[in-house]
């Protein structure tokens, strides 16, 4: 792994240089540091500690058998061990303490995402567990007979909530998302689907990435995967190529 940027929030990784000279197989931040997930299994954390920093346990749970790792756009980190446990560190405001919800993440977690401070878990059954700060995400109690079979649900339609502005409201582009979604994926304030013809649409702030008018021609079709900084988005295409949009500044501007 080669880093750079602002030293303290994770552009120097000199401290566990060693541990990242072979074998890395994901990476993943949020605003404050960064955890990479070794073909061994093991985790390694750089960063503020403040948005990295484990205790002695969570460094034990994080030594072997992690499958998966994700990071809210914040301080937080969540890992998906072997038969679906989940561990979270970091801020304990940001999604960082999944404590309240432990009981439900022993087992059947197969993916987890973040938001600006809350966390998603979908489990093998279906269903989806969140955690984190009730405003962005982590009170799901207003959708909850929903979320009974995941999030992009069977028939290919959306269920969204947390912040109305920042996409927890899709009423704007719900005629767009009642069938064929595959993906969804968040910015710090603004969601994208693609859907299964490869199309992709936008909603929540514009300021973090929901305004695509400007590539709109180049996500009409062929998009097969999306992600996001946090105010920007990044898609790729199946023939190889990459658009992007959001604020310049955040990777929304891929033209240089």
């Amino acid at each position: 792994v080669v880093t750079w940027g602002v030293w303290k929030h994770g552009g120097d990784s000199t401290a566990v240089a060693t541990f990242l000279a072979e074998g890395v197989v994901q990476v993943c931040g949020n605003t404050g540091a960064f955890a990479a997930l070794k073909s061994n299994g093991s985790v390694v954390t750089w960063g503020d500690t403040f948005s990295s920093g484990i205790s002695s346990l969570i460094a034990l749970l994080l030594a072997k058998d992690v499958a998966q790792v994700c990071a809210t756009s914040m301080n937080a980190f969540a890992a998906i061990k072997a038969y679906g446990i989940l561990v979270t560190w970091g801020s304990h405001f940001y999604g960082g303490d999944s404590s309240k919800v432990a009981p439900l993440l022993t087992e059947g977690v197969v993916q987890v995402c973040g938001t600006h401070g809350a966390c998603a878990a979908l489990l093998a059954n279906g269903s989806v567990v969140t955690w984190g700060e009730d405003s962005v995400g982590g009170d799901s109690s207003k959708v909850a007979t929903l979320l009974t079979e995941g999030v992009v649900q069977a028939d290919g339609s959306v269920v969204t909530w947390g912040y109305d502005d920042y996409g927890g409201d899709h009423s704007p582009v719900a005629a767009l998302l009642t069938e064929g979604v595959v993906q969804v994926c968040g910015s710090g304030g603004a969601c994208a689907a693609i859907k299964s013809g490869g199309s992709v649409v936008t909603w929540g702030d514009d300021s973090y990435g929901s305004d695509s008018s400007a590539v709109a021609a180049l996500l009409t079709e062929g998009v097969v995967q999306i992600c996001a900084g946090d105010m920007a988005f990044a898609a790729i295409k199946a023939d190889g190529s990459v658009v992007t949009w959001g604020d310049s500044r955040d990777g929304g501007d891929s033209s240089a």
